[in-house]
């Protein structure tokens, strides 16, 4: 029976239902994030303790949108590695990764924000497998992932802001560029006035 006091047959109210091909959208489960816990951002002694990382976007002159991933060392700021594309699902994110262990060694931790290929099983997968703490900042509190976050300031005004790309091979070939020049050609203030590379050549 309704509120209006009609009442309503409901096996001939769902085969009406069906006739007029409705739906209702199943409601889905919520994706829940494991709890973050907040803890202090520290400052590494030595080389490999914990690498950033975190995506940006951008797009073509074209108007098409195009992601970086950003790797960076947390103890001299050295910019490790970019990744970009179109997509950068967690098997790209993983295999930027892998490349980088094999140039540099493997961090003891990983630390990350909430998004989707950062909270990806493959990605807990690579870390489980290297034995790599995958750590992840609590939701919007990027201060809680500074290092990467100064170093996306950097990147946005000088590189992403200050030109205009066509290509993906463009953008390539500035990241490349701009890298040897973040890491090998500007003093960095936290760093004592020298360069990431000089001060991982004199630790």
């Amino acid at each position: 029976m309704s509120k209006d006091g009609v009442v309503v047959n409901h096996k001939r109210l769902w085969r009406l239902y069906q006739a007029q091909h409705l739906q209702v959208g199943k409601r889905r489960n919520k994706r829940r994030l494991p709890a973050r816990v907040q803890q202090p951002l520290a400052v590494p002694a030595g080389p490999n303790q914990c690498w950033s990382l975190d995506f940006m976007s951008d797009a073509l002159t074209d108007g098409r949108r195009f992601r970086t991933l950003n790797v960076v060392e947390d103890w001299n700021r050295e910019l490790l590695g970019i990744e970009v594309d179109f997509s950068l699902p967690a098997a790209r994110v993983v295999r930027l990764l892998t490349q980088l262990v094999e140039r540099h060694g493997t961090p003891q931790r990983l630390r990350v924000d909430n998004g989707p290929e950062l909270i990806s099983q493959a990605l807990q997968d690579w870390c489980s497998s290297q034995d790599v703490v995958l750590q992840w900042i609590q939701p919007a509190s990027p201060t809680q992932n500074a290092y990467v976050e100064r170093f996306n300031g950097s990147f946005r005004r000088e590189l992403l802001n200050g030109f205009l790309f066509a290509t993906l091979q463009q953008v390539r070939e500035h990241c490349r560029l701009w890298q040897y020049d973040y890491n090998h050609l500007r003093p960095h203030q936290a760093l004592n006035f020298v360069t990431p590379t000089e001060f991982r050549q004199a630790a």
